[in-house]
């Protein structure tokens, strides 16, 4: 157990590479929010996990005031409505169309790049894995799009700040790396996505993600062979 900011009734279940957790983290971060996070054992998960996520008994899962919230994006979007006059961006845009948009490519990074990273990772045959780094190369030139549609020549999906799609996406930026070495595919690569490889770098390297977002491949390979052991 470890304790971030100083505590408060706020306390996060999650793992430390999981990238489901650490877009919770990105906006806890953004808000400026205090909380105590806890790293669960996925091969052990506690009692605490197991009450608080019944349904599913997956991180991350947020306790706020006792009352505990499951599901990543569920989990962020309450953030945003509890703590929006916490300071830091909005995250979600005020405009319901922009809203609906930032939702819409949000979904689509989990259903388009969250599925294939299920896959690698769980998948025993390589040409089954290549095929899902494959399918993330796709979903990443049609998010180029849509980053220059959201963005307006500005340097995040949010605009001038970290919005919603940007902590959706970037959450994964650490694994992308990962699969360059597991699987032998650069996903993410400027000669093909020039505006969304800067974005990734930016994004990395801003102050609340930077110190969050997993950035050493060995030991993220490491950990995942000995859950999968």
């Amino acid at each position: 157990m470890a304790a971030k900011g100083g505590g408060g009734d706020l306390k996060l279940l999650g793992v430390w590479d999981s990238p489901y957790v650490n877009r919770v983290q990105i906006v806890l971060n953004l808000k400026g929010l205090s909380y105590e996070y806890v790293e669960e054992d996925l091969l052990h998960k506690s009692a605490l996990l197991l009450e608080s996520n019944p349904v599913h008994k997956k991180v991350p899962v947020l306790i706020h005031g006792g009352r505990p919230i499951a599901e990543s994006q569920v989990i962020v979007q309450y953030l945003v409505e509890v703590f929006a006059g916490a300071g830091g961006p909005s995250v979600l845009p005020t405009d319901p169309y922009e809203r609906a948009t930032a939702r819409f490519w949000a979904a689509f990074v989990d259903d388009k790049v969250g599925s294939p990273w299920h896959t690698i990772l769980f998948a025993r045959e390589a040409e089954e894995k290549a095929g899902a780094a494959a399918r993330i190369v796709t979903a990443l030139e049609t998010l180029e799009g849509a980053f220059r549609d959201c963005s307006r020549g500005r340097g995040y999906f949010g605009g001038d700040g970290i919005g919603f799609v940007d902590v959706v996406l970037g959450s994964y930026l650490g694994w992308f790396k990962v699969f360059e070495k597991m699987v032998g595919v650069r996903v993410l690569d400027a000669a093909r996505t020039p505006l969304l490889a800067a974005w990734g770098e930016r994004l990395a390297a801003a102050g609340p993600a930077k110190d969050v977002l997993p950035d050493d491949v060995d030991k993220v390979i490491e950990f995942l062979q000995a859950f999968l052991d």
